[in-house]
């Protein structure tokens, strides 16, 4: 039986790392890195991905992390953004065309108005997600965006004694559209294959008999790339474990989570955590 452990996007900034895990900021005196975005509980999270990796490593085919990957400037993030009198948008500020046809928000690049109008009318019109500004997040380049050190140290041991390379699928770095799924981005642009379907990433895991599925964060891009591997796999969520002990949901997004993991259920994706895992593999 080969088993595939799908991790998507085991990063610093994704996690509520403690004061071991945070370096000295270099530019700031006295100062430490901190996560941009940490999602409660996604360190123990990583943690347990860890421990799953070394314990049952020998019965792991395949490994692939996901990145999420970002330009400073993103349609995400408030630099791209500011209101109607020029200040700045927080953080956490839902938008919708509406409020950009108002004049409420608006880019800071004003020759980008038309192309954030047509982006989020068809964002909406999907009915997916209504576009949030996030804190700056997974800067390409920058502390935030590495893979979480203990998980990182955790499938090196698993590469040098398997003898094989971990696949990483790197996913947002167009500035223009949310890529919350690692599989392709909310709103796919026709001028970028790197926001079309990953058919490379899809074929990978395809190959699997059982696909295990783990990280950050279960409300989000977790719940995206499951959503869009299960439309393109043959049997939809029928070979998908969903590790429920090594995802966390954003604050506040609790709810969406449930109903995800309710929802891949219904269409029959297994439930279970790693100590269940590992106990099954080490029988």
């Amino acid at each position: 039986m080969r088993t595939h452990l799908l991790i998507i996007d085991p990063q610093n900034d994704f996690c509520d790392l403690p004061p071991a895990f945070r370096p000295a900021n270099p530019l700031a005196a006295g100062e430490h890195l901190a996560p941009a975005l940490p999602v409660a509980g996604a360190h123990a999270d990583m943690l347990r991905l860890a421990k799953l990796i070394d314990t049952v490593g020998s019965r792991l085919d395949a490994i692939t992390i996901t990145l999420d990957s970002h330009q400073r400037l993103d349609i995400g993030h408030p630099t791209f953004w500011q209101q109607a009198d020029g200040s700045a948008v927080a953080p956490f500020t839902a938008i919708s065309a509406a409020e950009v046809e108002s004049g409420r928000y608006r880019p800071r690049d004003a020759t980008a108005a038309n192309r954030v109008l047509a982006y989020l009318r068809e964002l909406e019109a999907k009915g997916r997600y209504t576009h949030m500004v996030w804190p700056v997040h997974c800067e390409i380049g920058s502390w935030g965006h590495a893979v979480h050190d203990s998980l990182r140290a955790a499938y090196n041991r698993w590469e040098e004694r398997e003898l094989k390379i971990v696949a990483k699928a790197v996913k947002g770095t167009n500035p223009w559209t949310e890529h919350y799924s690692a599989v392709e981005a909310e709103v796919p642009l026709a001028d970028d294959a790197s926001t079309s379907t990953n058919a490379a990433l899809v074929a990978a895991l395809d190959t699997a008999d059982v696909i295990l599925i783990g990280g950050e964060a279960g409300s989000h891009c977790v719940k995206a790339t499951t959503e869009h591997l299960v439309a393109r796999l043959p049997d939809g969520a029928a070979r998908l474990t969903l590790l429920t002990d090594c995802m966390s949901a954003v604050g506040g997004f609790e709810a969406q989570y449930r109903d995800f993991l309710a929802d891949m259920q219904a269409r029959g994706a297994r439930l279970a955590t790693s100590e269940q895992i590992a106990a099954e593999c080490l029988v």
